[in-house]
């Protein structure tokens, strides 16, 4: 399996720390967002990774993650590789994903949304993924401002619905889902959105009506860091977590 994280974006949400910098590289308590993805993936075995970015900052993450010299593979003790893609604009998580295509070829992937960081230790479902797709749940309180799951007592999802008035759970899909080879078969024919973008949401649904769409629960913190609050929240909690 091969990682894919996207760390492209405008992060308009973080003006103005994201005038002059990607929100990726922003620090979170004593390391850069972006570190956190890269760790979840390797300790979950992953020690092959694209960063798809966007053309003005590339060179940014070049220089602070160079070839993957800095992370060490769980799998044979050396170092990880770390390739590079360019999404030219914001088209889309799965635009992100589709540029990787070349690079995933046959193999399954880990699709990483980059402003997403886990506490879970992900090692067993994503060692033991095979085919179909899976996503992430965490519960939260506040279902209506995420894309929200229907899953049955197995596990499988039956439906995801993005930012429901009246959620069917308080499930919500986190930015970490694992696919097989047949995801890129499933891109063919997709149309944009109303809002201009390629959506995840469109790839996962076709996995629903396959029937092969599972799900992971997730039982510790997971943060979303897209806005000033949560990236603060984030810090903290990693401060807290390195100081006790």
């Amino acid at each position: 399996m091969k990682g894919v994280i996207l760390a492209g974006g405008d992060a308009t949400r973080l003006r103005p720390l994201t005038l002059v910098t990607n929100k990726h590289l922003l620090p979170v308590y004593n390391k850069p967002l972006i570190y956190y993805g890269i760790e979840t993936l390797v300790n979950a075995g992953i020690d092959r990774i694209m960063v798809v970015t966007s053309p003005r900052h590339v060179e940014n993450f070049v220089g602070l993650l160079g070839s993957g010299q800095h992370f060490i593979s769980k799998r044979d003790g050396k170092q990880i590789q770390i390739v590079y893609g360019i999404q030219n604009g914001p088209s889309g998580i799965a635009d992100g994903l589709y540029i990787a295509k070349d690079y995933i070829g046959s193999e399954s992937c880990a699709l990483y949304l980059g402003d997403n960081i886990f506490e879970d230790d992900l090692r067993v479902p994503i060692s033991d993924f095979k085919r179909g797709a899976m996503v992430f749940l965490k519960e939260v309180t506040d279902p209506k401002r995420f894309g929200v799951a229907n899953v049955d007592a197995k596990g499988n999802v039956l439906g995801i619905e993005e930012k429901p008035k009246e959620p069917k759970s308080n499930l919500a899909v986190t930015g970490l889902y694992l696919y097989d080879h047949s995801v890129f078969e499933k891109m063919i024919g997709q149309p944009m959105s109303e809002r201009g973008e390629y959506e995840i949401t469109y790839l996962n649904n076709k996995y629903i009506e396959e029937g092969t769409l599972r799900s992971v629960r997730l039982r510790k913190e997971w943060f979303d860091a897209g806005t000033t609050d949560s990236l603060l929240e984030a810090g903290n909690f990693m401060r807290n977590k390195k100081q006790a």
